[in-house]
């Protein structure tokens, strides 16, 4: 009988032991995704987007190595290699270097491999897309048109069917050009808009920056064309920085508001100090 328990008890550690050491050995699935840009014809990158699942909820994931490659996983094809960062993000640029390969093809493929970790397996994801342009110009009653055009073998063709964004850009993101979000390009390739922000500001000469943008497209990626027109209001831009300001920096506040913050903490500690005395004199009176 005793024997008997002694194996169910073995038993039992064995199987704690073998679960604690699978909890420990088990990773989570790390969910790795890539995107192509294309800045005025001009500047092309590419950004991995690094997340996991945890207790039911995406969380980006920082620190992760990845290798970027262009046709395939050879050492020859290396683009460059980045660690994502806390919002999950990696980008590198497309070098010259990788023109050769560049050109063998108008439907380059892009992969991105991530390094195994003790919390992560290696993983990799890929994204294929078709050669293509966009430009932006302007006609007469501030009229603005962006035209698509991909490569077709060695021809460069228009795109209809894609939709496209026209906007002014801003600091803080694009502002659309009028109430309409998106305009949909024809047979030849092109969409207009009507610029209908009259009043808004642009710098000291009035100029804004127009841009047309495609997003997140499963056949072209992202692409973005840029031009600038006078035609925004002219805004001569006066720095506040060295005078005294409701929004200044640290020691360039109004006069009168710090007088009032003093005022309240003069009179904050002077009750204070009052009360104190006063309850050390009921002491001295033997109350």
């Amino acid at each position: 009988m005793k024997t008997h328990n002694y194996i169910t008890i073995a038993l039992l550690l064995f199987s704690c032991i073998s679960i604690a050491s699978y909890a420990q050995d088990a990773k989570n699935d790390l969910l790795l995704s890539l995107s192509y840009f294309n800045n005025n014809n001009q500047t092309q990158y590419l950004t991995a987007h690094t997340k996991t699942k945890i207790d039911g909820k995406f969380q980006l994931v920082a620190g992760i190595p990845l290798s970027f490659y262009i046709g395939s996983e050879s050492p020859a094809n290396l683009l460059g290699k980045a660690v994502s960062n806390d919002k999950g993000e990696a980008t590198i640029l497309i070098p010259a270097a990788a023109k050769e390969e560049w050109n063998k093809t108008s439907k380059p493929s892009f992969i991105v491999v991530s390094a195994a970790s003790k919390l992560y397996d290696g993983t990799k994801a890929n994204t294929d897309i078709v050669k293509a342009k966009i430009k932006i110009d302007t006609a007469a009653d501030k009229k603005i048109v962006a035209t698509l055009m991909e490569l077709k073998d060695t021809v460069w063709a228009p795109v209809k069917g894609v939709d496209v964004k026209i906007a002014v850009e801003r600091f803080d993101g694009d502002l659309n050009v009028s109430e309409t979000q998106t305009y949909t390009t024809d047979s030849t390739g092109m969409a207009s808009a009507d610029f209908k922000r009259d009043t808004l500001a642009g710098d000291s000469k009035g100029n804004l920056i127009l841009v047309a943008k495609v997003e997140d497209n499963d056949i072209y990626g992202n692409l973005s064309s840029e031009k600038t027109v006078p035609w925004g209001v002219a805004t001569n831009f006066i720095s506040q920085y060295d005078r005294r300001t409701l929004f200044a920096r640290r020691g360039h506040s109004p006069i009168w508001l710090e007088m009032l913050a003093y005022s309240i903490i003069v009179g904050v500690w002077g009750v204070l100090i009052y009360l104190i005395l006063q309850i050390k004199k009921l002491k001295s009176l033997g109350v």
